[in-house]
């Protein structure tokens, strides 16, 4: 795994967004995996300027997010749908029907998953997928268990990611307590993986990633496995990693 270090989270946020257009430019029909949330809030922010201010166009590049709450509407202000349409879709040249993100109330989840998966299969796979971690160390909604979950499929999520989401709602109890998740199969069938990394609060989270074993309690430790993996992440957070 390659590692980038950055100086704080801006940095981080600049680096990931020139990652990323490296990709748009090199492949203007792409397929990008996409993830919400605080982390790649300022990728797509500087994404958005490199389409306003130096005319990066996104005509032909499609996308598939990673996750959604599972119950929200797609106009819920909470929902991941919502997110990516205020913080990047809405604000840059994308064509509406190459994005594609889960469908929250779904009816049958299992089929749906399934469908997902063949998308993006027909889509040609994913050519470089974002992520996030998480402070128990998920990747998408893959949450700590006994196991890797290799399908999209609808997920019960932990309470410390219940915790951590809680800070967007008005209260705790507002968080879903599921989500519809891709699983490792699409994740790891990346060309490329980009997993960005910020703050104390992850640091945790970065070491086992990077140095303990392959454990589904550690879901971020399978990308160990991938040949093509570079993570961004703050001094902040790689405050607990071994020097190489």
């Amino acid at each position: 795994m390659l590692i980038i270090v950055a100086q704080d989270y801006d940095e981080m946020s600049r680096k990931a967004a020139r990652f990323i257009a490296a990709q748009v430019l090199l492949k203007p029909n792409c397929l990008l995996g996409l993830a919400t949330g605080s982390t790649p809030f300022g990728t797509y922010q500087e994404l958005i300027r490199f389409h306003q201010e130096d005319g990066l166009s996104f005509q032909n590049v499609r996308t598939v997010n990673v996750d959604e709450y599972y119950g929200l509407p797609a106009s819920h202000e909470q929902s991941y749908r919502h997110f990516m349409q205020e913080n990047l879709f809405d604000q840059i040249d994308i064509q509406p029907g190459n994005t594609h993100i889960p469908d929250g109330l779904t009816r049958d989840p299992q089929t749906y998953g399934e469908e997902y998966d063949e998308l993006i299969v027909a889509m040609g796979g994913i050519d470089l997928q974002l992520l996030g971690i998480g402070s128990n160390g998920h990747i998408a909604f893959n949450e700590p268990g006994r196991y890797f979950s290799a399908q999209t499929r609808l997920v019960d999520l932990n309470k410390l990611t219940i915790e951590d989401n809680a800070r967007f709602f008005e209260s705790e109890d507002e968080v879903p307590r599921q989500a519809i998740s891709m699983g490792m199969k699409s994740i790891l069938g990346s060309k490329r993986i980009l997993i960005l990394a910020s703050g104390a609060g992850k640091a945790e989270a970065v070491r086992e990633m990077l140095e303990g074993p392959i454990d589904p309690m550690v879901p971020a430790s399978i990308l160990q496995l991938h040949p093509n993996v570079t993570l961004i992440a703050d001094k902040d957070a790689l405050s607990l990693v071994q020097p190489a």
